[in-house]
């Protein structure tokens, strides 16, 4: 008993508590919540209504989803709220499409594996009424990443009444498409407060491949009273207060909220089908008929089948008359219905009919209104489908005899959809007639076409006269303008002015019966498909009095994939006057499948002061067979145009032309893709070349490329052949500094036509990638700078008793590296040589040969990454082998090395002498034994000599410095940049080495493209045990930055702290560490990125065995003599062959002048090169026992210059870096 009045005390306060809150906040009341009308001034009444604030949008960041609530009645397959992730994922969106980066929220479903299907159910809050305008636009995913297929029914939309039926309100196309796509969902009039259902019916799929993002209820308030004001002329008012126009009056359509705009329609004949055909007569002389039903008749079970629902009741017990595709296929492909015999109009009373059509679908081939007196006329047509929306349409008939209305369908023989209609209104003037009608003549059936359908609107013509080609929407044919059909939904729409004395014809924006408040759209017949070169151009106009006239847009609906984004768009006003016309050229490119163009325009308001206009609509080079005549070269710097490539529209973004940035002259164009870019969506962008003939020989690709920022992607060039499939050629990810790199990529030759591509992953947000001067030229590539074996060989091709193989950790069975160096991972490529001796037997070599490279005056390095695993694996050399002489021996190992990959170098001093690199593999006897060589780096400047330690400056790259590539420790990079190279992100002011804009240093800035606490490693070289050793370097950490910098000791896999950098708020700040270590070791810097600011680093040393205090603390050992012979021994020959040519010179010279003899001294002598102490390499070099160096930014030598960095500067006019 006190228990039953605690609760009944506990609930009265809360009645009292409510009801005071409700007195207090007075649009808190029940009836305002969710009603899509602020009426608090904070909008907290339109708080988690499926939407969020003043915008009534959700875009799921935040936790509580806007009040959507997974209630599938399986959990084996259920909605859930999620972010990309880290990595880029096998399934699911790359992103969220609100924020465009792996930190953003949508909602998704979860992965299913069933025998039968599985049905997902996301379900908003209760909501008020909405209007006969309200609709939802949102942003939806649908992939089939598993390749098990999406099923018929996906995704689909319904709205629950207030009595628990449903009804059908979106289908979208179940086409599998790996990005975001827009929709909108037609909600309309609901009288009562209902929910929407979000359904996802699969029984296989991966987790994310549904998704939903971004939703936005527009339009959806009844109307509202104008403040303090009377209704203006013209408008009637609403019992709520609301006004609404005059046409809107009598139309079916309760668009007051409250009745008031269908009272006193008595005059006015109003079918619904609810109580059976009116007057309405089904018979028709087609075997396919019109039938009266509704769509709890027609299936509640099948999501594609029927409109959904009525319009009257915008329900699913609702009726309509409806006809689609017999179950038993059918023979005529139209049917028509009547209405009752009626009494001759004129012009000022004339018939009006309203009538409310739903076209959706395939099967929906278009609606035509005729009249029939003593013949059959057509009066008013709308064609193809509209949508999964109910669409007002008028019609105004005048006749001196009396008539029938005939409405007749097409249907088309496809998979789904049909076309219903409902609530016909005919106005008082269409008065019954009791006359005795004779039998109207029908009209001549149209010709047959006079190709097959595919070849209508291809942009060739097939047929005498270009029949064919003459009404698909192109102005320079007599009939072209009349191609364009008008698919407006809304109050605005196209029409056609067409003057036949002037022969002036234009498209023009005009009021439209419709109800939605969207564009007015006209769209072309099926055209195509199109070849790379096709362009539409047109002339507009948006003219008027308003300083802003409205907006004009051009888009492509596919006829497998749907309405795509807007390809062009133009906002604001042309001019003042008549003549303000402009220009538009606007590349189409290719469309494999057969598609139609839609202009879509919405003027600020209609009126004669107001025009917006289209003319000379034209199809430029758009066969899609059709090339230029002399094919346009590759060969491209951008400066005017793309040359011989183009972007693909299959992909989800294209390259963008930037000027300012390039590597030609600094401040001209190239072509780049920001990733930072807000706007940015998708995965891919791609650009492609034109087709290319067949070929016998091999070409070489060669360009430059920046891959800049902490989190950039990928850059990867693909060849696809003329089915279509693609081979990688060249790949790059990961930060290469904010300098151009040079790039060569070998195009073995062809058979077919084949295409080349430029592909651009946006696996990454906080980043740039950019090409420039693109060379394709025949003949083979030199030795790439560098090579990871990612998608090719770089060139480099196998001789001897065994091959090396190109091979992956996924590809490799019995021995080889299980993960490659370059991602350390299954997928990464290496090149590798089986040294088993039922392989390789004792003594056998395989030899793996690259490109002729160019000999040059200076001394390079050359370094790579090994791996030797197995029992006696045999032994790699690497020779440098002169183009005409003996081959010299620059690097040698024969160690058990165990499974882990090595660093190797050596010095290469050519002295102009071209040459070819050797890796040499020796077979010993062992079994199940292998040798594999990765990340093959060419630096422009000699090897450092890692036993002494290093000096890095960073103006001539990261020297001997990387950042790592393993995703299991770090997401971002360091990235390398000047303050004058800069443009993005900010920056010290200057760097500390040059203490200039020009100057160079490392930096991890932080933005909101990446989750905040991410972090990037910059690694050293494995280093040797020490007593002591000194790091020193240079940090910047200014106060408003809340990132973190810590120096770790790495060593065995645990890491050591040696110092935390905390507030620096300034110029740079110097830092010493000595460092102590019993075992192997490397420094490591790990960044911390916050939530804004930055940290930097510049001019990095480290000094093995010395301290801080210049205090010896390790033995010093001299290493035994390096084998120079590789730079003498190409030496030698140079030198021969300049003391023959001088010997000749001399002898000429002492025939004429005998003084000359005292002068020959110097001339006859020879000196080492430069830098030729450490020429070769040997095994003296320390080896680690695990390493996580990466080439992805590969050591390049540092400046030379004092370890102290004092009293230094460098050239203004220097500008190549080295960073691969």
């Amino acid at each position: 008993m006190l228990h039953w009045r605690n609760s009944a005390l506990i609930t009265l306060l809360l009645i009292l508590h409510w009801a005071a809150d409700s007195q207090a906040y007075p649009c808190m009341v029940l009836e305002k919540k969710c009603d899509f009308v602020c009426d608090c001034t904070d909008c907290s009444d339109e708080q988690d209504c499926g939407y969020r604030g003043r915008g009534f949008e959700c875009d799921f960041e935040d936790a509580g989803k806007c009040g959507w609530t997974d209630q599938s009645v399986d959990a084996a397959y259920s909605w859930e709220r999620h972010q990309r992730g880290d990595t880029l994922p096998d399934s699911g969106p790359s992103s969220d499409y609100t924020t465009g980066t792996a930190t953003g929220w949508f909602m998704g479903v979860s992965a299913v594996k069933a025998e039968s299907f599985r049905t997902a159910v996301l379900i908003s809050p209760e909501m008020r009424q909405s209007s006969p305008t309200c609709r939802l636009r949102l942003r939806y995913f649908l992939w089939d990443s598993g390749n098990t297929g999406l099923g018929s029914a996906p995704l689909w939309a319904s709205i629950l009444h207030q009595d628990s039926r449903e009804a059908i309100v979106w289908r979208p196309e179940a086409t599998s498409v790996r990005g975001w796509r827009e929709a909108t969902m037609f909600l309309g009039r609901i009288p009562t407060t209902f929910r929407i259902r979000l359904n996802s019916r699969r029984s296989k799929g991966q987790k994310g491949d549904v998704a939903i993002d971004q939703l936005e209820f527009i339009n959806c308030a009844l109307p509202l009273p104008i403040p303090g004001k009377d209704c203006p002329v013209g408008m009637l008012e609403c019992r709520r207060e609301g006004c609404v126009e005059q046409r809107q009056v009598c139309d079916g359509s309760d668009d007051c909220g409250d009745g008031t705009d269908e009272q006193n329609c008595e005059e006015y004949q109003l079918c619904d089908f609810e109580k059976g055909l009116c007057d309405w007569d089904l018979r028709s002389l087609s075997d396919l008929k019109w039938v009266l039903t509704s769509q709890e008749k027609i299936s509640i079970t099948d999501p594609l089948k029927g409109p959904g629902r009525d319009h009257s009741n915008n329900s699913a017990s609702g009726h309509f008359v409806y006809v689609s595709v017999p179950d038993g296929g059918y023979s005529n492909d139209w049917a028509a219905f009547q209405s009752r015999l009626l009494e001759p109009t004129n012009s000022t009373h004339p018939c009006k009919m309203v009538m409310y059509t739903h076209q959706f679908g395939p099967r929906s081939g278009g609606l035509t209104v005729l009249v029939a007196d003593n013949y059959i006329y057509p009066v008013w047509e709308r064609g193809g489908a509209l949508g999964d929306v109910w669409v007002k349409a008028e019609v105004e008939i005048v006749t001196e005899l009396p008539f029938h209305i005939v409405i007749v369908a097409s249907i088309r023989n496809f998979t789904y959809g049909g076309i219903a209609i409902d609530s016909i209104v005919l106005s008082p003037e269409c008065r019954p007639s009791f006359a005795n009608q004779s039998k109207a003549n029908f009209p001549k059936p149209p010709k047959h076409p006079c190709t097959e359908p595919e070849k209508m609107c291809d942009f060739q013509p097939d047929c005498v006269g270009a029949e064919d080609e003459a009404k698909c929407g192109d102005f320079s044919y007599t009939k072209g303008s009349s191609g364009w059909t008008d698919t407006s939904i809304g109050s605005q729409g196209w029409m056609l002015y067409k003057n036949s004395t002037s022969k002036e014809d234009y498209l023009y924006v005009t009021k439209a019966p419709g109800q939605q408040l969207t564009e007015a759209q006209t769209q072309s017949p099926l055209l195509g498909p199109s070849g790379p070169a096709c362009t539409l151009t047109f002339d507009f106009t948006l003219t008027g009095n308003p300083d802003h006239i409205g907006e004009l847009s051009v888009r492509v609906i596919d006829s497998l994939l749907g309405m795509q984004p807007r390809l062009w768009e133009y906002s604001g006003k042309t001019g003042q006057g008549e003549g303000a016309w402009q220009h538009a050229d606007i590349p189409i490119g290719v469309r494999k499948q057969r598609f139609q163009l839609a202009f879509e325009a919405r003027a600020v308001k209609l009126c004669p002061c107001i025009k917006i206009r289209v003319r000379n609509v034209r199809f430029v080079n758009c066969h899609a067979d059709y090339l230029p005549s002399s094919l346009t070269e590759l060969s491209c710097n951008f400066e005017s145009g793309l040359c011989g490539w183009y972007q693909d529209n299959s992909d989800n973004f294209d390259w963008m032309v930037l000027s300012g940035m390039d590597h030609t002259i600094r401040i001209g164009k190239s072509l780049a893709v920001d990733m930072w870019s807000p706007s940015l969506r998708g995965l891919y962008g791609r650009l492609l070349s034109f087709p290319q003939l067949p070929s016998s020989t091999d070409h070489c690709l060669s360009f430059f490329y920046k891959l800049y920022g902490p989190d950039t992607g990928e850059l990867n060039v693909k060849l696809l052949d003329k089915n279509g499939y693609e081979t990688i050629l060249w790949t790059r990810s990961g930060a290469h500094g904010n300098v151009w790199q040079e790039a060569h990529c070998p195009v073995p030759h062809q058979l077919t036509k084949f295409q080349l591509m430029f592909e651009v992953v946006r696996s990454g947000f906080d980043g740039q990638v950019a090409i420039d001067d693109v060379s394709f030229v025949a003949g083979p590539c030199t030795v790439p700078r560098v090579c990871s074996f990612e998608g090719q060989r770089c060139g480099y091709r196998t001789t001897g008793k065994a091959h090396w193989l190109h091979r992956s950790g996924f590809t490799t069975t019995i021995t080889g590296p299980k993960t490659d160096h370059t991602l350390e991972t299954e997928q990464g490529f290496y090149m590798m040589a089986n040294t088993g001796a039922n392989i390789l037997p004792s003594g056998n070599s395989a030899v793996l040969t690259s490109p002729v490279r160019q000999g040059v005056a200076r001394t390079e390095c050359l370094q790579f990454w090994y791996h030797m695993g197995g029992g006696n694996p045999g032994s790699l050399t690497v020779y440098m082998k002169p183009v005409k002489g003996e081959r010299v021996k620059i690097f040698s190992d024969s160690l058990n090395q165990g499974h882990v990959w090595r660093h190797g170098n050596g010095n290469i001093s050519s002295t102009l002498v071209d040459w070819q690199l050797e890796f040499e593999a020796v077979g010993a006897g062992g079994k199940d034994t292998h040798i594999a060589v990765d990340d093959i780096f060419l630096s422009a400047d000699p090897c450092e000599n890692k036993l002494k330690g290093s000096s890095c400056n960073l103006e001539r790259g990261m020297c001997s410095w990387s950042n790592t590539q393993n995703i299991k420790v770090d997401k971002l990079d360091w990235e390398l940049t000047s303050q004058e190279a800069e443009r993005h992100y900010p920056t010290p002011p200057k760097d500390h080495t040059l203490g200039t804009g020009k100057g160079h240093f490392l930096f991890l800035p932080s933005s909101n493209r990446t989750p905040a606490n991410q972090n990037a490693q910059l690694l050293s070289p494995h280093l040797p045990p020490t007593k002591g050793t000194c790091l020193k370097f240079w940090a910047y950490k200014p106060y408003s930055s809340d990132s973190q910098l810590m120096v770790w000791r790495l060593s065995e896999g645990r890491l050591h702290q040696l110092v935390v950098v905390t507030e620096l708020g300034g110029p740079w700040k110097r830092f010493d560490v000595n460092i102590i270590s019993t075992k192997e070791y490397q420094i490591l810097f790990d960044g911390v990125k916050g939530t804004s600011g930055f940290v930097a680093l510049d001019d990095i040393e480290y000094t093995i065995g010395i301290t801080c205090a210049n205090e010896i603390t390790d033995p010093v050992t001299t290493p035994p003599k390096r084998d120079n012979a590789g730079g003498m021994g190409a030496s030698v020959i140079v030198v021969l062959l300049l003391i023959g040519t001088l010997i000749a010179l001399l002898f000429y010279y002492l025939q004429t002048r005998e003084r000359v003899e005292a002068m020959t001294g110097p001339s006859s002598s020879s000196s080492p090169p430069p830098s030729s102490a450490g020429v070769g390499f040997s095994n003296e070099i320390y080896e680690p026992d695990v390493t996580q160096d990466h080439v992805r930014v590969p050591p390049a030598q540092n400046h030379p210059m004092a370890a102290g960095f004092n009293d230094v500067s460098v050239s203004a006019d220097f500008r190549e870096m080295e960073v691969a």
